[in-house]
């Protein structure tokens, strides 16, 4: 957030409030109850055991402001969407993990725009707004995304993914003690007051070498393999299976 505060935060005038019911929600309620060990609160203060920091309940009023308290307290990044006639648009978003792809451009899009170079989103794209508009106060969903990066940098705004008109170099050598599976946990959940939806996700990277090291070898070869058969074949260029699947799964199978 501090080097790269333009791509790490942002919020538009319709995503205000969502970040402030955001803030208030997750300092004065959720956090202190839900882990009282690490955080704690007062009448007027939250308290981070961890970090020391204090911060004020009363969401401030710059956005920005409590979208960065809300990066220095969770590892989770968050982005906020609110439901328009033509689909579910991002307003907001404090994002320190994005893989491939650069946060302040998705800022303003509808889900249908954001996900554009997705393989295969045009299939799902109608049901997955449906399933936003359906989405209950609390009753949060879940589910996990993973692929497999040849670096260990966790703000990558770029190169992660393969794109349409992109140069591609097949079967590219690689290191494989950098390789690593990385993986998100991403969760929706409604806010009862403003009604925007929280999509967080929180990254989880294992190196390659472990988990062959733990006997897991061969099923991340046969995963790693089925990004070309599924139900969107075009995964496995796009999540660069194209340049470094070949010596990955050579790897893990040896």
């Amino acid at each position: 957030m501090a080097k790269h505060a333009n791509h790490a935060l942002g919020c538009l005038t319709e995503g205000v409030e969502g970040v402030r019911e955001a803030y208030s929600y997750l300092l004065g309620e959720y956090l202190p109850t839900r882990y009282p060990t690490i955080f704690s609160r007062d009448d007027k203060l939250f308290h981070n055991r961890v970090t020391g920091a204090a911060l004020p309940l009363l969401a401030p009023a710059d956005p920005i402001e409590a979208l960065r308290s809300l990066g220095e307290t969770v590892e989770d990044d968050c982005f906020f969407l609110r439901e328009t006639p033509d689909g579910h648009q991002c307003t907001a978003f404090v994002c320190c993990c994005p893989s491939g792809f650069d946060p302040a451009e998705k800022m303003g899009k509808l889900l249908k725009d954001i996900h554009g170079p997705v393989p295969s989103y045009e299939k799902i794209g109608p049901s997955m707004e449906r399933y936003f508009s359906r989405l209950e106060v609390g009753k949060s969903a879940s589910r996990v995304n993973w692929s497999v990066t040849t670096n260990s940098e966790l703000f990558n705004v770029s190169g992660n993914h393969v794109n349409d008109g992109d140069e591609v170099e097949e079967n590219m050598d690689i290191n494989i003690d950098t390789a690593q599976v990385r993986m998100e946990l991403q969760t929706l959940t409604r806010m009862p007051k403003t009604r925007a939806i929280l999509f967080s996700f929180k990254t989880y990277v294992y190196p390659v070498k472990e988990i062959k090291a733990e006997g897991l070898g061969p099923d991340l070869a046969d995963a790693i393999e089925g990004l070309k058969t599924g139900n969107a074949p075009g995964m496995w260029v796009y999540k660069g299976g194209i340049r470094w699947g070949k010596k990955v799964c050579e790897y893990l199978r040896s």
